[in-house]
């Protein structure tokens, strides 16, 4: 079932005006029931069968997103390892009790909440996370620095809490800052020169499903550089539209949260504007009007160098 929910995938986002997708796949879990702790060959050779005979309406990248602590996490890196498309490596660890996690009772209702953990599960989980970062954490992230050191792979930290965070990633080489949870750890990303990425869904709703900073207080003091559509890639548009009505940011602003600003931190200089020279990724929008009185951007065609996809 791989091919169709690829394609399906595929679609989707396409029709939300993403014309170049990093499509985020995580390596490794604590959890051995999850999708994360199970090998992902048959997706990355799906994915590179379907652009080899041109099935794929957006261009697809790898990003590792490496669970630190995880024991599986080094082996099932084996099939990216190598490949042209992996361009980004994230270094996560949700180990509750720190980084997205810092408050343990919300950690609690989103695993037995959206999750279905039953409460005793819960507690064992914290316990065994709690052993499992102590003994694979740091041999992992230092593998993980090593490797895109080496290959030239742009790195990226992940919920940084701490100004102690930051600075390690920093003297790591990460250049991203994916999702930090407080205003002192995205203030301190800015001040090393590292861009800080925010989610398309927590403009949307308008803060954080972990009760962390909200991207748009990171907007308004300039803090924002990226927006990722985490999941839901209908939030990329609906965002940019929420932090220009808000007045937090003009529209080039906005925009470049989605275009540029993130093509220039992987690497792909050969789009993320509409330059002479560089791919012609183009996509054509509606404003609609809304009966509430906001506004909504809807997808109306998209071309990717310049061929129409939608």
């Amino acid at each position: 079932a791989v091919l169709p929910a690829l394609l399906a995938h595929d679609a989707e986002i396409a029709a939300a005006g993403i014309t170049t997708v990093f499509d985020a796949l995580g390596v490794g879990d604590a959890d051995p029931e999850s999708l994360r702790g199970k090998a992902w060959n048959d997706v990355l050779a799906t994915i590179d069968n379907c652009t080899q005979q041109g099935l794929l309406r957006a261009d697809h990248y790898l990003p590792l997103r490496g669970e630190l602590p995880a024991p599986n996490t080094i082996d099932l890196f084996e099939p990216f390892q190598g490949h042209p498309r992996l361009s980004l490596i994230s270094l996560m660890d949700h180990t509750p009790g720190q980084r997205q996690w810092e408050n343990i009772e919300q950690a609690r209702i989103y695993y037995t909440g959206k999750k279905g953990w039953s409460q005793q599960k819960f507690e064992q989980q914290v316990v065994l996370a709690s052993q499992l970062q102590a003994e694979y954490s740091e041999p992992h992230r230092q593998y993980f620095v090593d490797y895109s050191r080496t290959h030239g792979i742009a790195l990226a930290s992940h919920d940084d809490t701490t100004v102690a965070h930051v600075q390690q990633a920093h003297a790591e080489g990460a250049s991203m800052s994916e999702f930090p949870t407080t205003v002192l750890a995205a203030r301190e990303a800015h001040q090393h020169g590292m861009r800080n990425v925010m989610g398309g869904p927590n403009v949307v709703r308008g803060g954080s499903h972990s009760g962390n900073v909200a991207a748009v207080e990171l907007a308004r003091l300039g803090l924002l550089d990226i927006l990722s559509s985490d999941y839901v890639p209908g939030s990329l548009l609906s965002a940019v539209m929420c932090l220009v009505e808000q007045g937090v940011m003009t529209w080039p602003q906005a925009v470049a949260t989605v275009t540029s600003t993130p093509a220039l931190a992987t690497g792909l200089t050969d789009r993320g504007a509409i330059e002479a020279g560089l791919r012609a990724d183009l996509i054509q929008v509606h404003i609609a009007e809304l009966p509430n009185g906001h506004r909504h951007a809807v997808v109306r065609a998209v071309w990717r160098e310049g061929r129409r996809v939608l």
